[in-house]
């Protein structure tokens, strides 16, 4: 079946593309929709992506606050999901839907990073509808070993917690590069190989491979926005150290758990001196905490 997204000249119409995408409620369709997507963007020729960058972006108005979802998983206050060990089933499948909701988030932050913010060059675009992409086969691989497991997406409750930091670096691309990617996204390099190891000890081969998978891609993801911030920091004459730390004070440090997977870390382009402020952030916070 022809969707919409198809059926739009992407030239003309990118922007709007990205758009349906977004406000796509079905899960799956919209996680197929950005799969085609950047498979038609890395079809156009860099002149041809040039002049969809030039044309019609002013058309759509930048006003989307919240993305297309499903009406399940009820969304209810982290501290209100139980937790589970790896030890059933039932907790290796309330992982899976965890991870299945972190992704389908995922997929709408990495095309709200193109849609939002316009006056990026093309390489960042490309770098984020790539993102979006990567996202897409990542929830449909959750997705589908869900139901292999008897479950579904959406019959557990789930969190805002994704989505809510999209709508507090909504702003700036700085902010939004610094916090999602470097922060958000960067934490799921630490818990992956442990969880992967879990899974493994428990025989469920399969969820593991998914996993990896998924760690894999996510080094790349978290250097695109290490990249991307760095870029925005020299753009504006900022020291890229300052700025992370300044952004990081105050309730942004709670994200911050160590152990880190320093590894991974400065693989997708993390520094020693940015490693060095995140756990001394991570202390700051702690120890104004009395109940850390």
């Amino acid at each position: 079946m022809t969707t919409d997204v198809e059926n739009m000249t992407l030239i003309d119409d990118w922007l709007l593309a990205v758009e349906q995408v977004l406000l796509q409620n079905d899960p799956v369709a919209k996680a197929d929709q950005c799969i085609e997507l950047f498979s038609r963007w890395q079809a156009l020729g860099s002149d041809e992506r040039t002049a969809a960058l030039n044309g019609k972006t002013q058309s759509v108005v930048v006003g989307l606050n919240e993305p297309g979802r499903p009406l399940k998983p009820e969304l209810v206050d982290a501290k209100q999901l139980a937790r589970r060990g790896l030890g059933t089933q039932a907790g290796r499948i309330a992982l899976l839907h965890s991870l299945a909701h972190i992704e389908f988030n995922a997929i709408n932050l990495a095309l709200d990073a193109v849609y939002r913010f316009r006056d990026m060059p093309t390489d960042y675009v490309t770098d984020w509808l790539k993102v979006a992409s990567d996202e897409g086969e990542h929830f449909l691989l959750l997705f589908n070993r869900l139901r292999s497991l008897g479950s579904d997406y959406g019959e557990l409750s789930a969190h805002d917690g994704l989505w809510d930091m999209a709508r507090r670096t909504d702003h700036d691309v700085l902010v939004r590069m610094a916090l999602v990617p470097r922060i958000l996204e960067a934490r799921g390099l630490d818990v992956a190989p442990p969880m992967i190891k879990k899974l493994q000890a428990q025989n469920d081969h399969d969820s593991a491979a998914i996993l990896q998978r998924i760690y894999t891609d996510e080094i790349t993801h978290v250097e695109i926005g290490n990249r991307w911030f760095r870029y925005v920091c020299e753009e504006r004459d900022l020291d890229g150290a300052v700025v992370f730390r300044d952004l990081l004070a105050g309730p942004s440090s709670a994200y911050l758990r160590s152990p880190f997977n320093d590894e991974a870390r400065l693989q997708a382009g993390f520094t020693a001196e940015e490693m060095q402020v995140i756990r001394e952030m991570e202390a700051e916070y702690r120890d104004s905490q009395p109940n850390w």
